[in-house]
């Protein structure tokens, strides 16, 4: 998968996807939106990780900067 996904936009959903953990393993959410919320933790890392967002695709939206000469599609 190409990537498309910057730095800081990397960056910001690690540290929502540990700020999420952190909250689940305080106790401070819990039930179905502890749930919820931990899938999406660890859909952030997994993005963050391999730097595509799936749903960026069919937007065609990218945050990652192009290398200085390239052209932009």
């Amino acid at each position: 998968m190409k990537k498309n996904m910057g730095a800081a936009d990397r960056l910001i959903r690690t540290l929502i996807a540990l700020a999420i953990g952190y909250l689940i393993l305080t106790h401070r959410i819990h039930g179905t939106v502890g749930i919820v919320l931990g899938v999406l933790a660890i859909v952030f890392l997994l993005t963050s990780l391999f730097g595509s967002c799936a749903l960026y695709i069919p937007f065609g939206i990218s945050t990652r900067k192009q290398p200085p000469g390239a052209a932009s599609a």
